[in-house]
């Protein structure tokens, strides 16, 4: 069985606590889902240390076996010299920057070469990874580079929601000068393609959000409604999709919840992020959907504020794991 890579993610973050409590969590995870650590074997021995947090850590390369009772480490190649003694918690620079950005850049080269069977993310900081050279505003975007890929999404996943975005990290005024109805068409086709292939959801039923509030009131609250989100509603029905909406944005995430929609499709970032998190600060997984690869990753930040003080939680992880396993699982299945 390929093992499943977890990048290390932003070095001076929590990612190499959360990694560390998830193996001490997981003592036979082995048996599961191989898991080979990317990132600096030296820097998770520095956590290891100053968080008291037992590990045996080892070196692992392509085509090595995955032990239990360990926590196996790939080092990248052209990964950048860290001194471990020398880092500040929640002090990012170029050279932290650096050193996420390879662990990105090795996960996905492992995958495509057959090493890797996915890969589940730790968080990384956006400016260092910009102060490294890297012009991408996430992790997102620099996976869809990397895998060459133009139609890519995020889906917020859980047990008891899936939120999708039309758009991401951008002004909120902006966003209605974003929206189409290709974009919207295009975000129903790929949320419905995931839920069918990556959760094993035969007959997706999707719900679509309003952008304005009582889905526009008949136009006294706006018109987007009508003549940019029911347009590619329509489409996508044409297509066969079961799709339904817009909905007032203040109820459809309580019928969803409630077992009427597998995937609510969004149109802004806080519209679709805070009812998920409200159900799923926790254990809820960043899902890169549209990709030729698996990647899940937690769901949060570097926590700097937390930084080297034994307080990060690995359930985030530990359900980007599994959602990762799941996923790998249903693929498969399904042939792909």
């Amino acid at each position: 069985m390929k093992p499943l890579a977890i990048t290390m993610g932003c070095p001076v973050g929590i990612g190499p606590e959360i990694i560390l409590r998830f193996f001490a969590s997981q003592s036979t995870i082995a048996a599961k889902q191989p898991v080979v650590v990317v990132g600096d074997p030296g820097v998770i021995e520095w956590c290891s240390r100053a968080l008291a947090i037992p590990a045996a850590i080892v070196a692992w390369q392509p085509g090595d076996r995955v032990a239990q009772g360990c926590i196996p480490v790939f080092r990248p190649d052209d990964f950048p010299v860290l001194q471990p003694e020398q880092l500040v918690w929640g002090s990012p620079d170029q050279q932290t920057g650096r050193a996420m950005a390879r662990c990105i850049e090795a996960a996905v080269t492992g995958i495509l070469q057959g090493h890797f069977s996915g890969m589940a993310t730790c968080p990384i900081t956006k400016k260092a990874l910009n102060e490294a050279g890297y012009a991408f505003p996430g992790h997102t975007e620099m996976l869809a580079s990397l895998c060459h890929s133009s139609d890519y999404a995020m889906m917020m996943a859980g047990d008891r929601l899936r939120v999708t975005l039309v758009t991401i990290h951008t002004a909120l005024r902006d966003v209605p000068s974003l929206l189409t109805p290709e974009k919207i068409h295009n975000l129903i086709v790929m949320t419905g393609q995931s839920l069918r292939q990556d959760f094993g959801i035969a007959a997706p039923r999707l719900a679509v959000a309003a952008l304005n509030p009582h889905a526009g009131e008949a136009g006294m609250f706006g018109c987007e409604e009508e003549t940019v989100i029911r347009p590619a509603i329509l489409r996508a029905e044409r297509e066969g999709w079961q799709v339904s909406g817009p909905f007032p944005p203040d109820t459809v995430f309580h019928k969803a919840v409630s077992g009427a929609f597998d995937g609510v499709v969004c149109m802004y970032h806080d519209q679709g992020l805070i009812p998920f998190k409200l159900l799923h600060f926790k254990d809820g997984v960043n899902v890169t959907i549209g990709l030729p690869i698996v990647r899940t990753s937690v769901d949060h930040g570097t926590a700097y504020d937390i930084a080297g003080r034994g307080l990060a939680d690995p359930a985030s992880l530990s359900a980007a794991v599994n959602m990762a396993t799941l996923i790998i699982a249903n693929r498969n299945r399904a042939g792909r």
